[in-house]
Parts: C-alpha cells; structure tokens; sequence
C-alpha cells in the first residue's frame, strides 16, 4: 500500500471530476476454481485498488459527493476466520489507513444505495467485468442482470481514465523496480531455449521467477514457436535447433502494477540468416516508433511509422512491392502486422480496459479506425508525459491469413505472393518494451531485456 495521503489526493482529484450523487466501487471477492473453499489466487478490482488501497477480500466504498463523505463497507473477521486465514486488522484500522472515518458493515451497502436511488440521486459505478458483482448490482438496483451493462457511468468512467492514465511518481518506481523481475523471466527463457526443452518447462520457470520476484504473472504467459499465433497459450510443443521461441511474459509486482514484455528467440542460440533478417525489421520498427514516442504525439503516428519501418524492410526482402507510404496507408503491411503497436499498462497489464478498450484508448479524441490491423490498435490518443505504454510491433507469417488474402487478390500491388509461400513455415516475431513518457520523449523502463541479435544469442548460448 501506498502513503494514506496518495490515497486521499485521488479520491479528491475523482470528487473535482464528477459533478454530484454518490460514487460506488466494488472490490474483488474470492472465485472459486472447482468448490467453494478452493480459490483462485485473490486479485483486487484495480480501480478499487487504485482509489482505496485495500488489498482483501469483500470490501466496498461509497464516496458521497453531494455531502462530502467517504464510506468503507466490510466486515471485522471472525474467529473461525482467523483460525483459517490468519488476523486482519480491523475495519476502523484500516479505513484510517487510507484516510477514511465512516465504516458500515456491508450490509447497510445496500440500504445506502437504496436511499439514494430512491431520492433520485446519480448512482455511479463503472462497467463491472466480473460475474458476481453483476449479480450484486442486480439485486441493488433490483434489476435483470442482463440491464446491470446498461447502467455504468460514463462521466465517472472517463474521470476514471483521465485521472489514472498519469502515472504518479510513485507509481512509476513501483513500475520501474519490477522490471528487474521482468528481465530475470526473459533471460530465464532465453538460457532455457535448447533443442530438448519444452515449451511448458520454461512456462513454469517464468512463473516461478515472477512469484518469487513478489507476485503473480500479469497475464497468461505466451511461450511458443508457433509465434504466428499471436495470442498463443499452448505449451505443447519441445523446442528443436533452428526453431524461434516467442515468449511475451509480464508479472504483478507487489502492489500489482504490471508488466508486459517481448522477446523472440533463436533457440540454441543462432538466428539463420533469414530469422536475422526478418527479426532486424523488427527491432528497426521498435526503435524508431520509440523515437517518435513522446508528448503531443498521437500514439497512431507512432503506429504508422513502426509500420512503415516493417513495409519498407519487407519490401528490401522483396516480400512487399510498390509504394511504402501507399502499402501502409491502404493496409497492405497489416497481413504481416495485424496488430496494433501497443497499449497503457500500469494496475493492469492492458491499463483500464475493463472500462471499454476503446474510451481508454480514443476518448473522444479520434474515432477508432475499421480498417484490418489498424482496427486492433488499442491506443490511439495524443500522448501525455507520466504515461505508461508499450511498444510492440511484430512480423508474423499467419498461413490461414495469407491463403484469404491471396485467395482474395488482395493488395496484390504491394504483396508479393510468390515470395510470401516460402516463408508459411517462418512463425512470428515479437519485440516489446514497456516506456514511459517524459516531459521530452520516453524511455524504457529498467534495464532493456536482450534484443540485439547478437546480445540474444549470447544470452542463449550462456544457458548451455
């Protein structure tokens, strides 16, 4: 937990943003995997976390903006409780260690909400993402479930994203100090990666690293060959020499701020001259839409110009043709980039996006674009200094996407299809960093991960 006065200025800063009624934030409860005393790790609703630090099961808060009050719902444990789990300070405790002085029992949540509702007073809550506070909801507002979607806030929604999309000085040292646990994960994977090794073995070793370096992995880890796929969670297959291994792993430091790296692999520890040549586009695109990383920016420019990079190597491989600016512009390079450059991260390893990925992304800035590739870029705004995102570009050869495409006569102009057939059994390659905005540009966070060809394969062959 943060000091109680980070937690006061928030709420502040949230109160100066939404105009009158009562705010309501839920916390995360306890999800069983298969009965009900058998749990998923506990993981806290961020904007709960965000606003009010409290790091435990069944909680929730009600800030009164029309009366100026706080109020923290819970319960004090009981002795069967602490038997089982261990003590807890009690609820006065710990709403005096985030600056609040009204506690309810959570009971009296609903008879709250109630009054309020019934005065016609603006309830306000942001969408809910999990089952059971939908159902909460429900039973609140006495309302069909299925209504619950329809009745988030946005005005606090959006007062939600402009406050946390700055990252606070402390924020970001919590960021900056876990990513030495972010670079142990990804050079543990690259000394793993010999013929022999499975794909699941160095999955657990990456787990391992993350919980040791003080919690749990940020997402579900991506460690495959088959990198083509870009969201790929099989751990099925054994690495053999000549193979690429993409992995893309993050970790939840201790007070849960995430992070979210990329590294592709040769495994055994040298590139062919045609995974170098493929894999150097990629750090080029990586490099240079860094650089044109910084505030006043659209984070979309930066897109564009991490994909031009990509069109004009390709092209240099005669695996593109024609004009780069034209290719790009009519989404020719998105058969080999279908993905966007990257995201926020901070509490979640996709910032705020069960909001609605699009508001955090676009606000009401720039419309989100419809076109294949470019659709799936998740950030598109003018970039602020203290943001946190990440950068990602990618080269991948999708056998699926190219037979459409070519079945098509897509983009036949800009794509060389003949070429494209030889390199169906290539994979993908991913290369991603996390940067933060300064007053000037960016820079990476922690010490940067291996990514030059020739530092990965020395980082590879020293596992031997």
């Amino acid at each position: 937990m943060f000091s109680k006065d980070v937690y006061i200025n928030r709420r502040k800063k949230l109160q100066a943003k939404v105009k009158s009624g009562i705010i309501l934030m839920l916390g995360n409860n306890d999800s069983p995997m298969n009965y009900a005393d058998n749990v998923y790790h506990f993981r806290q609703d961020s904007t709960f976390l965000y606003f009010f630090g409290i790091d435990l099961q069944n909680h929730a808060a009600i800030i009164d903006l029309d009366n100026n009050k706080e109020y923290l719902f819970g319960d004090d444990i009981s002795l069967g409780h602490i038997i089982w789990m261990g003590p807890q300070p009690t609820m006065t405790e710990k709403a005096a260690q985030i600056g609040v002085e009204n506690v309810k029992p959570m009971a009296e949540l609903s008879k709250m909400v109630q009054e309020a509702t019934k005065k016609g007073r603006k309830v306000h809550f942001n969408p809910p993402y999990r089952g059971e506070n939908i159902m909460l909801l429900s039973d609140l507002f006495e309302v069909h479930h299925s209504k619950v979607k329809e009745m988030p806030s946005l005005e606090l929604t959006k007062a939600c994203i402009n406050i946390r999309s700055i990252k606070e000085p402390c924020e970001i040292a919590e960021l900056e100090s876990h990513m030495a646990t972010a670079y142990n994960m990804h050079t543990t994977a690259m000394k793993m990666a010999h013929a022999g090794v499975t794909e699941q073995e160095i999955t657990g070793a990456l787990e391992g690293v993350s919980m040791a370096g003080g919690g749990m992995v940020s997402f579900p880890i991506i460690c495959s060959k088959r990198g083509e796929t870009l969201h790929n969670h099989d751990h099925s297959n054994t690495l053999q020499n000549g193979d690429l291994l993409l992995v893309d792993a993050g970790s939840e430091s201790p007070l849960h701020y995430a992070t979210d790296n990329t590294r592709t692999i040769p495994v055994g520890g040298t590139f062919s001259q045609r995974q170098k040549e493929i894999y150097q586009i990629v750090v080029d695109a990586n490099n240079i839409s860094r650089e044109a990383t910084k505030p006043g920016v659209q984070y979309r420019e930066a897109h564009l110009v991490a994909s031009k990079v990509i069109a004009a190597g390709l092209k240099d491989l005669g695996l593109m043709k024609g004009d780069v600016d034209e290719a790009v512009a009519q989404g020719a390079h998105a058969m080999f980039f279908p993905h966007g450059l990257g995201h926020m991260i901070g509490l979640d390893v996709h910032d705020m996006e069960d909001y609605n990925d699009t508001l955090v992304g676009y606000m009401d800035e720039l419309p989100r674009s419809t076109q294949f590739g470019l659709s799936a870029l998740r950030l598109g705004r003018t970039l602020e200094e203290n943001w946190v995102v990440t950068n990602e570009p990618g080269i991948y050869f999708i056998p699926a996407l190219i037979d459409t495409w070519k079945a098509e006569g897509k983009h036949t102009d800009f794509i060389n299809y003949d070429k494209v057939e030889s390199y169906k059994d290539f994979g993908g390659i991913r290369l991603e960093d996390d940067i933060l905005v300064t007053k000037d540009g960016c820079r990476i966070l922690g010490e940067r991960i291996p990514i030059e060809v020739e530092d990965v394969e020395a980082t590879v062959k020293s596992g031997k």
